[in-house]
């Protein structure tokens, strides 16, 4: 099984991208959310890390941007908390996996929190930064702050870029990521 790491800016398509390789995807965030709905036990290590933020299960995602924005550090605390569960539940995605030619790790801090192994293929998707801002602008609960909190924590951009395999620029037009993941497969196939 080849594991295709997918790195990027917030914002730039990198759930996009990872859809578009039509193979099976992990995608971190979605994962988070479902621990928040659904996982009693990190609701309890939430509530006894920020008492006063966190009043009943499941936990609202506005709860978690009060946390966040009511102190620099507290995202840093939230990822410690979740970060496990995320894995975990990446590992049992892997064992479901592992007859299939080619996984999709739709990971945001996949370097950051060293998620990666030294085999994976990883995608860097590049996109316009403008066209990116005025894409995040319009998703429910924008916050520039909390924009900015999660850009702290991530590796510099040209970093992830340079340990990148293969670049694919999103320009946000289906036909041109399409033709690129196209090739990216049939190269590793």
């Amino acid at each position: 099984m080849k594991r295709i790491g997918i790195l990027g800016d917030i914002g730039s398509g990198k759930t996009y991208v990872a859809k578009c390789f039509g193979f099976p995807v992990f995608n971190a965030d979605l994962e988070v959310a479902k621990i928040y709905n659904n996982n009693k036990n990190i609701f309890r290590k939430l509530k006894k890390e920020f008492p006063l933020h966190f009043d009943s299960f499941p936990i609202k995602k506005k709860e978690i941007i009060n946390v966040i924005l009511s102190n620099k550090g507290n995202l840093k605390k939230i990822i410690r908390i979740i970060h496990r569960e995320v894995r975990k539940k990446m590992n049992d995605f892997l064992k479901k996996n592992r007859n299939k030619k080619i996984v999709v790790l739709d990971v945001p801090l996949l370097l950051e929190n060293k998620i990666n192994k030294k085999k994976d293929i990883l995608i860097f998707v590049e996109s316009n930064k403008l066209e990116i801002l005025k894409r995040l602008k319009k998703r429910k609960n924008f916050n520039m702050k909390l924009l900015n909190n999660f850009k702290k924590i991530q590796l510099p951009l040209d970093s992830k870029k340079k340990k990148s395999h293969y670049i694919i620029k999103n320009n946000f037009k289906k036909n041109s990521v399409k033709i690129r993941v196209k090739k990216i497969i049939n190269n590793l196939i």
